[in-house]
């Protein structure tokens, strides 16, 4: 059999796969830089806003008395 054009349909080993030594190490550095692993100045009050339907402003009951 040759090693050219007509083999290529017959291949079923993959040639570049994760190697035994250094295991998965693209999905390891995505890990160590990802969100949450700093100290997400912006992001860590998101959620807490959202919640509170991102309300401005100050409280309801720091601006006085109601006048009901």
């Amino acid at each position: 059999m040759t090693k050219g054009t007509s083999s290529f349909g017959k291949r079923h080993n993959k040639t570049h796969t994760i190697c035994r030594r250094c295991d998965n190490w693209s999905e390891k550095a995505k890990r160590r830089k990802t969100t949450g692993t700093g100290r997400m100045r912006y992001l860590k009050t998101v959620t807490r806003r959202f919640r509170n339907s991102f309300q401005t402003g100050a409280p309801a009951d720091a601006r006085g008395p109601s006048k009901a």
